[in-house]
């Protein structure tokens, strides 16, 4: 895996009745290394109606992922296979205590890919909100480069 990197982000959020499920993607630029047996990915976000950029950081390994957001949002959120996680997520507009309940986070690992497939039910406020799913696909870029 190269240092620099295409990721894309999708996530799905399934309602009560899993009948409506909103599909979000981003893709964007970004950075990776491989420190102390942790997958880091760095990436900057331009949130609508904001100026400065906010800082992503995602670290990952076998059965935990975080992501740490600064800026004009801040939150450190932990996904950690069979265990609930709560955290203080801010936004310019207050803050919003949330649950992270991951079931499964599974990696997949190729020479110039890495997708993680995370699995998590989704609190606000100690009330249940949604099923959730994140895939985050990490691609080198020379390899994407190659496809086109």
């Amino acid at each position: 895996m190269t240092k620099d990197v295409l990721i894309s982000l999708r996530g799905l959020q399934f309602d009560q009745s899993d009948s409506d499920v909103e599909k979000i993607e981003t893709i964007m630029p970004g950075s990776y290394y491989e420190k102390n047996g942790s997958h880091y990915v760095l990436y900057d976000e331009i949130m609508e109606g904001f100026s400065e950029p906010v800082r992503n950081r995602i670290k990952f390994g076998e059965h935990v992922l975080e992501l740490t957001r600064s800026g004009a949002v801040n939150v450190h959120m932990i996904f950690e296979e069979n265990r609930k996680n709560m955290t203080s997520y801010n936004t310019p507009y207050g803050n919003i205590l949330i649950g992270i309940d991951t079931r499964k986070i599974h990696i997949t690992q190729e020479s110039d890919r890495i997708v993680v497939d995370v699995d998590y039910a989704l609190d606000v406020n100690y009330e249940y909100l949604a099923d959730c799913q994140i895939v985050l696909d990490i691609r080198s870029k020379g390899s994407i480069e190659k496809i086109i």
